[in-house]
């Protein structure tokens, strides 16, 4: 399977970025493809809103989503990756999620699958509530398959995600893909 990781973190060596390394070693030893995007080290305009694409075409901006959306087409799995920004998303995920706005109907047409890696520093219960939310809604929209979600609550730092549990939950959710 051909899998695109989506990495919204600007801390590349945080710990989205450790949860979105296990996912990738798991995929990998499964005999899976990832292509991975640190989108923060790209150069990604936000969507205008000028409709020129006509919600299908090629999106008047010129800039590194072309990329983006190339891999997408061509892959089988869009794995989410991003820190909990403000009980969201991080702005830079967000924005390259947006710009799907060019080429919603080929990705709803393939019926890929996904899966949501994240991580907070908070513990409570309700801590990703909305991002779920707002995944489940990408899952719906886009016709997704929705194949797994690691919250790694209590993840405020790079050593105590290390030390969690979610490392090897987000190697596992990579090994056990079909």
């Amino acid at each position: 399977m051909k899998i695109v990781l989506l990495q919204g973190s600007p801390n590349l060596k945080g710990s989205t970025n450790i949860l979105a390394e296990e996912f990738t070693k798991g995929a990998q030893s499964a005999g899976h493809s990832v292509i991975r995007f640190d989108i923060t080290t790209m150069n990604i305009k936000s969507c205008t809103g000028c409709v020129a694409c006509g919600y299908e075409g090629p999106c008047v901006q010129k800039d590194d989503n072309q990329k983006i959306r190339e891999t997408i087409l061509g892959a089988d799995m869009i794995v989410f990756a991003t820190p909990l920004y403000y009980y969201g998303m991080s702005a830079q995920l967000k924005t390259v999620i947006d710009r799907f706005c060019a080429y919603n109907s080929s990705i709803t047409r393939k019926h890929m699958k996904s899966a949501l890696l994240t991580v907070a520093w908070n513990s409570d219960s309700w801590t990703f509530d909305a991002l779920e939310a707002h995944y489940q809604t990408l899952v719906r929209y886009l016709n997704l398959e929705e194949c797994g979600k690691i919250l790694g609550k209590g993840c405020g730092s790079p050593a105590m995600t290390r030390h969690s549990e979610y490392v090897k939950m987000a190697y596992a959710l990579g090994k056990n893909l079909s």
